[in-house]
């Protein structure tokens, strides 16, 4: 029934969204993370890629985060702090490659595509439930 496939589609996008919300997730919380030691990287921001996958049993092809990235084009942050331990002979220590503001506009991004499948789900429960009360009737 194709309200049904409607559903399983929805239902692999609000998945894949949520696998994205836990990688911003990972680095809001790791933005701050320094080098512990001075010739060690920070914390390496990190990517969701998806992929379309064909569900055979729905026919139809639905989204899946493909895998999980680190982010080698973003240079890391500096900051002077000559007493942290991770501080280079210059005083300065690496930071993560993460910019909060970009974090968060991208987990608003996720939040509203969560949402939409969401709505696409709720909608096609309606319709399926309006056919049921037709049939009964």
């Amino acid at each position: 029934m194709q309200i049904m496939n409607a559903i399983g589609i929805s239902a692999s996008g609000m998945h894949a969204q949520g696998d994205r919300l836990r990688v911003i997730s990972e680095n809001i919380a790791n933005a701050d993370t320094a080098a512990a030691q001075p010739n060690e990287d920070p914390y390496r921001r990190k990517t969701v890629l998806f992929k379309n996958v064909m569900d055979k049993e729905l026919g139809a092809a639905t989204v899946r985060a493909d895998k999980i990235g680190e982010d080698r084009s973003t240079p890391f942050r500096l900051k002077f702090m000559p007493d942290h331990p991770g501080a280079d002979e210059n005083g300065y220590v690496k930071l993560p490659n993460i910019n909060t503001l970009i974090e968060v506009m991208d987990m608003r991004e996720a939040q509203r595509s969560y949402e939409a499948n969401l709505g696409m789900i709720e909608i096609a429960r309606n319709m399926l439930g309006r056919t049921l009360d037709l049939l009964r009737g």
